[in-house]
């Protein structure tokens, strides 16, 4: 299982990756730090012609009840897989 320290060192790391990923990474890592840090998803779904928060609405709805112990341990180990594949 993933540390707070070692999550903390994670979001730092992603800041500063070589290359961008791809969108779909992107809102992966959004997604499980929003599970990591807030749990599960609160409020209303977005609407209208806001795309990009409804896409990052839905990638973190797909994540409801994992466990933010989980998606520490996920959102570390995708940074991770991240630099490796660098």
């Amino acid at each position: 299982m993933a540390t707070q320290e070692e999550f903390e060192a994670a979001a730092q790391r992603a800041q500063q990756l070589p290359s961008k990923p791809s969108n779909t990474v992107l809102l992966q890592l959004y997604a499980l730090y929003k599970q990591a840090t807030e749990g599960d998803v609160q409020g209303d779904r977005p609407g209208g012609f806001d795309f990009k928060a409804i896409a990052k609405y839905d990638a973190w709805a797909n994540l409801n009840g994992k466990s933010q112990d989980d998606a520490r341990q996920e959102y570390v180990a995708l940074v991770d897989s991240l630099f490796q594949g660098a």
